[in-house]
């Protein structure tokens, strides 16, 4: 199902996010690019990951359907970055199963992957699988995602 994606980069991904941009757009998303434009060996991610996973947030507050891509060279920092937005459950995905159990169990709203890791094409079917997958909406794990969320908002864990 076409939805709003935000995509976010540090030099390493920068291949992959222009090829993920066209790809996801032909697919029927509203892509948003977060950055960077250029290529910069030295850039700075975590600017670019935490404004894309901010946007993230605000879309599904407003009800819109909305998911986040992070890349980088491995996807640790980028995840990590991400992570650090109120709100955000980025997941780190390596393999089909791990992009889709992300969605499936986690209920992801971010997904990092390492560019370096994979091929594009690797890559790409790691992002078209944590996309395509629908949270399970199983009690045991909205149980679980509303006890990470009350630590978030408490700092104390049930």
């Amino acid at each position: 199902m076409p939805m709003r994606v935000h995509l976010a980069t540090d030099h390493a991904g920068m291949e992959l996010s222009a090829h993920l941009l066209t790809h996801l757009t032909a697919n029927g998303h509203d892509v948003v690019d977060h950055g960077p434009t250029a290529y910069d060996a030295e850039d700075d991610y975590p600017s670019f990951c935490i404004d894309a996973a901010e946007a993230v947030v605000s879309d599904l507050a407003a009800g819109r359907q909305a998911l986040g891509i992070v890349l980088g060279g491995s996807g640790n920092g980028e995840q990590i970055a991400a992570n650090k937005v109120h709100g955000v459950r980025a997941a780190l995905a390596w393999n089909l199963d791990t992009a889709r159990l992300a969605r499936q169990h986690n209920d992801a709203n971010v997904i990092a992957v390492g560019g370096r890791q994979h091929s594009v094409e690797e890559a790409t079917a790691l992002i078209d699988a944590f996309l395509a997958e629908p949270f399970s909406d199983a009690e045991r794990h909205r149980r679980r995602i509303a006890q990470i969320a009350r630590y978030e908002e408490t700092g104390s864990v049930a």
